[in-house]
Parts: structure tokens; sequence; C-alpha cells
């Protein structure tokens, strides 16, 4: 009688070790411990590259807090299946470092105080720790301390965490885990809420820069001196003006006005479309301190609709000569110094 290739191989294997099922049933391409799938990686390159991967996706901090939440959450399982198995607390931590070494996941120690809820756990020949080895890494790992903290959560019923403590041997991972009121969540609730700030403190600096560049913009492009002739100077005002741009304002004009040696400064208003106590104030200072310089001040542009707001809140523009519009004024200024304008094909 023939045999069939599944017939002519075994094509299931069982193993204990230490006291951990080991099956493979290759015909179905199936392997699992402690009766339930797994599967295997090469922990230096396979494994490596899978956590290399979400560290440069999510950051080095995302990707700890990622691996401490995912190893407390897997520890939680583990101590539900020991619960279930074996019910008593210490005989469960009895049966871990077995279970754990058989599995590969290094050889584990485990000091327990169980009426304090207290542990210390010391693992040599861990998978993190030769993950970091292969990364060139002395950072130490989180999913491992996270993993312990979770399995004795479980076991005790009780919030525990970890805290890493130094060893001699940087082979050794050694964790002292706790009772306390910290979890994964308040972890999560943390990295978003820095996260948050960061983003906010980053877009209030991409404000600010902008701002700052807005600003010294308008600081450059805003109330130019304009020279008409020799004598006689243009000096256009545009928006609107509050404490701190009629300061630069000011500031500017003043610095820059002696230097054009004029006669007659001519303010346009044209660009105004409302005005306020510090635009008034801005227009008083420059028309004294043009007089001071020895200029006279001519004010044009100035709409129905502005010349009633002066009226209504009893504003006083100063001592100046007011035009409709800046031809008006520059046929004014001329006419002063004894000049016209001769319009063209004219005698």
């Amino acid at each position: 009688m023939n045999k069939t290739p599944d017939e002519l191989f075994q094509t299931q294997t069982s193993v204990d070790v230490n006291g951990s099922s080991f099956m493979w049933d290759t015909s179905k391409g199936v392997f699992q411990f402690e009766g339930g799938d797994v599967m295997l990686f090469w922990i230096d390159s396979a494994f490596k590259v899978f956590l290399d991967s979400i560290e440069e996706i999510t950051g080095e901090g995302t990707a700890d807090l990622v691996y401490e939440t995912a190893g407390y959450r897997t520890g939680l399982v583990v101590s539900d299946f020991y619960k279930n198995k074996i019910g008593d607390i210490k005989k469960a931590l009895e049966a871990l470092p077995n279970t754990y070494v058989a599995a590969g996941w290094g050889k584990t120690f485990i000091e327990v105080d169980i009426e304090k809820k207290e542990a210390v756990i010391s693992i040599s020949n861990s998978w993190e720790t030769k993950v970091k080895k292969a990364q060139g890494s002395n950072r130490m790992g989180r999913f491992l301390p996270g993993h312990w903290a979770g399995v004795l959560t479980g076991l005790f019923d009780t919030h525990m965490w970890y805290e890493i403590l130094r060893d001699e041997s940087p082979d050794i991972l050694k964790i002292k885990i706790t009772e306390t009121d910290i979890t994964p969540n308040d972890n999560i609730r943390d990295l978003v809420q820095r996260e948050e700030q960061n983003e906010i403190m980053k877009l209030e600096a991409m404000v600010e820069n902008r701002t700052r560049e807005l600003t010294d913009l308008i600081r450059e492009i805003s109330s130019p001196i304009i020279p008409v002739t020799d004598h006689i100077v243009v000096i256009p005002l545009i928006g609107k003006y509050n404490e701190l741009r009629s300061k630069d304002m000011l500031e500017h004009t003043l610095t820059s006005l002696p230097q054009h040696r004029a006669k007659f400064v001519i303010l346009d208003l044209t660009g105004i479309k409302s005005i306020n106590s510090e635009l008034i104030d801005m227009l008083n200072k420059l028309v004294s301190s043009a007089r001071l310089f020895g200029m006279e001040t001519l004010l044009v542009g100035i709409s129905p609709e502005l010349s009633m707001e002066v009226t209504k809140h009893q504003y006083s523009l100063g001592d100046s000569t007011y035009f409709r519009n800046l031809k008006h004024a520059i046929h004014f200024a001329f006419a002063k110094e004894g000049m016209f304008i001769q319009e063209p094909n004219q005698p």
C-alpha cells in the first residue's frame, strides 16, 4: 500500500520544556506554545527591523510608550492565563520563570513580598536587551518593564508599576514593581498633552515669527517719505494706526525728515478710512515736529465721512492747511515758492 508524503514524514512533534508544551504540525503550518499559536523571529535581525520601523515612524519617546503599554497589556493576558490555570499567586510566580526561559524571553529571577505587594525582577539574556545591543543603543527597553507591571497588576488585582534599577552588569535588566496609582492610560494622556503642548508651542513660534516678519514689512513700506521737489515731500498715511504703529511711524519720520531739508510736508490722508485718538495724537506730533524743523504742514485727502468723524469726536488736527487732494496741495506749495506748474502745449 502506497503512503502519502504526509504519511512518509512525521507531521506532528510535541516537546515539553520546563513544564511548558511546544507543538509543531508541519502539515498544517502550525506552531503552538501552551496550546496557543505562536511564531518565531530572529531577534537581532527581523525583530530588530520591526522595532526600528516603529521608532523611525513615531520617534523614541512615543515608541517607548508604545512598548510600555503593549508590554503592560500582554502582561495582563499572561496573568489572566496563570490565574485561571494555577490560581495561587505564589505558585504562579514560581512557575513563570520556567515559562519565560522556555519561550526565549531570558533567564528570569523573581523576589516577591506578597504581603507588601512588591517584587524585584532580574532578567538576563532578555530579547529586549539583545535588540538594544543590535541597535547600538544604551537606552533601556520599556516593553519588559511594562510587561511585568502588567503581570503583577493582574496577579495582585491592583495597579502596579515599575522602576528600572541599576545593575552592575549591563546585560541584566533589573526592575522593581510596586503598588501605585500610575497606569499606562495616565502615561498616554501625559504624552498626548505633551505632544499637544509641543504643537501649540510650534504654532505659537510660527505665528510670532510671521507676525514679526509682517511687522517689519509694514514698518518698511508704511508711511514712506516721497520727495516731490527739493522743497516738497509727501507722506502717505495708510490703514489703521494703533499705539505701536503710531510710535514706529513717528520715530521713522522724525529721523528721516530732516535729511530732506524740505519747506513743505504734505500729509496725505486719502488712505485713512477711520480716525481714532492715536492717529490724531500722531498727526499733532508730526505737525509740531515739522514746525520745529521750519517746515509747513499741509493735510490732504480728508473725506467728508472722515471730516464728520473728526467733528463728532471734537478732534483737533492742529494748525495746518487743508486741501481736498494732493494736486491742490502741490500747486499751493509751488505758488508760495513763486513757482507754478505749466500745463503742456501752453505758452
